[in-house]
């Protein structure tokens, strides 16, 4: 009985989650870099700084931690990220595609 419970809790809250994407509203924090930051750091590490030297100048911007310095550590995640969408620009582009599609297939009567 237990068992069938958590199956029916399971089930309920995926059907929440697959309701809220319908509507663009996706769970967890917002990115603390933002594009603007990521762009700065892009453009000071050509230069030749180090992501330690790069971030006392970042702040951010909006949030829990507004006015704060962006971690070393959410710096690198950032660039990681950047880095993996410059590796596969098919994989974000057909990411893109079918994300367009759903939210067409959601549009349309049925």
């Amino acid at each position: 009985m237990a068992e069938t419970e958590r199956e029916n809790i399971r089930e309920s809250t995926l059907e929440g989650l697959e309701t809220a994407a319908r509507k663009g509203k996706y769970g967890g924090r917002l990115p603390v870099i933002t594009d603007d930051m990521l762009h700065t750091v892009l453009r000071r590490k050509a230069l030749g700084e180090s992501v330690e030297q790069i971030q006392p100048g970042l702040i951010i911007p909006t949030g829990k931690r507004k006015g704060q310095n962006p971690s070393v550590a959410g710096i690198y995640r950032a660039l990681a990220e950047h880095e993996k969408t410059q590796a596969y620009p098919e994989a974000v582009d057909t990411a893109r595609a079918d994300f367009a599609a759903l939210q067409q297939r959601d549009r349309s009567p049925v």
